[in-house]
């Protein structure tokens, strides 16, 4: 049978893959490998439950509260909140575990969940694997007094915001600011801290109804927060996604800033203000060169990950680091955050351009970004990227062609029959010229067999 976890929790269609059952019986099962086994206080273990606006979200959340409680475990239901939240509100309440039920990005019918154990840190591989294992056992049925009590956790977005605009290196006053809250489960906190911090704001996609959550707006589609920020004369727009792990920019004149460049000015003013721990940020594989060269020259080490922020994070907790994320939006604060975070990340960012005075614009030009071409080799034999001559010989010969000024990368997909081939160079034909060869490459080299029938 293939792992129930993914990446990032347990994700599909809802009511298709992810049931009312199975989310009952992933609580049952969690109850007892992060409460009960992990629990040493003889009190009954405690949970925090959060949920981005999703409509299914309403009976997965009451399926894991159900699941959890009839374990013994003690619930505080935080309602709709940003997946940082529940990681923090873990830690801040210094409960053994919570459960978030988002599927961030993806479209409204979709959901997930996803554990986070005590301190609000991401569960390791063999974690949820114990927990995939405790569903083929019986569950905990504790009666009478022993049954878990479902709680509101009233103040769970105060706490939040309290924190968020406690980290804050300077106010907005003065800053016009357009946020676009993907119809997610940002709609109410960001609005409130950046309000709270000083800035003028205007929201966009802020008017959830369990259905428009990333339909057409948010971190995955900019064209509506680019037109507003145009339109109302801002110093910035902010873009979260479904569930504002992730943060990606645009500056005053309408152009994207990508997270790589968000790192890139971050990064900076961690240095300049001694925070930036030894001097490293880390990043993933699939980072622009650019991102680097900009890095090497202001005396900052990037260390690589592979794809995945489940990785950043564990390099920054094994290295110390303060700094991680990706270029798709998900940055970490290790002083602040256990997670991306994208309410934090917009915050940070838009107080570097009220205290430089500087405009977005300005501060992203720090990094120059190479072009770079993405080509997705279909019906391949993904296993044998990494070892085939052929493939390493076109590799090593694009690789001699573009010398210092790009980079190549071959990344097999963790799931389908595909290479993906990634080219970065000083320009977009040439990038587009060596992607093609080595797509043609692989697409040879590595086709798949056809089976008689």
């Amino acid at each position: 049978m293939s792992r129930l976890f993914g990446t990032d929790g347990v994700r599909g269609l809802a009511n298709g893959l992810l049931t009312a059952e199975l989310a009952l019986q992933l609580a049952q099962a969690a109850a007892v490998v992060l409460g009960h086994e992990r629990n040493a206080t003889g009190n009954r273990p405690r949970a925090v439950v959060a949920r981005d606006p999703r409509a299914s979200g309403e009976f997965l959340a009451a399926a894991v509260e159900a699941g959890l409680s009839s374990s013994g475990v003690d619930v505080y239901d935080a309602g709709v909140l940003p997946t940082p939240a529940a990681a923090y509100l873990v830690a801040d309440l210094d409960a053994d575990f919570g459960v978030m039920i988002s599927a961030s990005h993806n479209p409204a019918p979709d959901n997930g969940i996803k554990f986070f154990a005590r301190g609000g840190q991401k569960l390791p591989d063999d974690v949820e694997d114990a927990i995939e294992l405790q569903l083929g056992n019986e569950a905990m049925r504790p009666v009478g007094g022993e049954v878990g009590r479902i709680q509101r956790f009233s103040d769970a977005e105060d706490r939040y915001v309290v924190h968020l605009l406690g980290t804050l290196p300077h106010r907005l006053d003065g800053l016009k600011v357009v946020l676009d809250c993907a119809h997610g489960a940002a709609s109410g906190c960001s609005p409130q801290v950046f309000a709270d911090a000083g800035a003028d704001v205007i929201v966009i996609g802020a008017e959830p109804d369990g259905l428009n959550i990333n339909d057409g707006i948010g971190s995955t589609h900019l064209g509506p927060l680019k037109r507003a920020v145009v339109e109302h004369g801002a110093h910035l727009g902010i873009a979260h996604d479904g569930d504002a792990d992730r943060c990606l920019a645009v500056d005053h004149e309408g152009n994207e800033v990508d997270g790589d460049q968000i790192m890139a000015i971050l990064a900076l003013a961690l240095k300049a203000s001694g925070k930036l721990r030894d001097d490293v940020l880390v990043a993933t594989v699939m980072s622009n060169l650019g991102l680097k060269i900009a890095l090497r020259e202001a005396g900052i080490s990037l260390r690589e990950t592979g794809v995945g922020d489940r990785y950043v994070l564990e390099e920054m907790r094994d290295g110390g680091f303060s700094l991680g994320g990706e270029q798709s939006g998900h940055v970490i604060f290790a002083d602040y955050a256990t997670t991306g975070d994208g309410v934090l990340t917009g915050l940070q960012l838009a107080a570097q351009v009220a205290l430089t005075g500087r405009p977005l614009k300005e501060l992203a030009a720090v990094m120059t970004k190479l072009p770079q071409v993405l080509i997705n080799v279909k019906g391949v034999d993904r296993a044998r990227v990494k070892d085939d001559a052929a493939v390493a010989e076109a590799v090593a010969r694009a690789e001699a062609e573009l010398g210092d000024t790009g980079r190549v990368l071959l990344r097999p997909s963790g799931t389908e029959p595909v290479v993906r081939v990634m080219v970065e160079a000083g320009d977009q034909n040439t990038a587009q010229e060596v992607a093609e060869r080595l797509a043609q490459v692989v697409r040879t080299e590595l086709a798949l067999a056809l089976v008689a029938d």
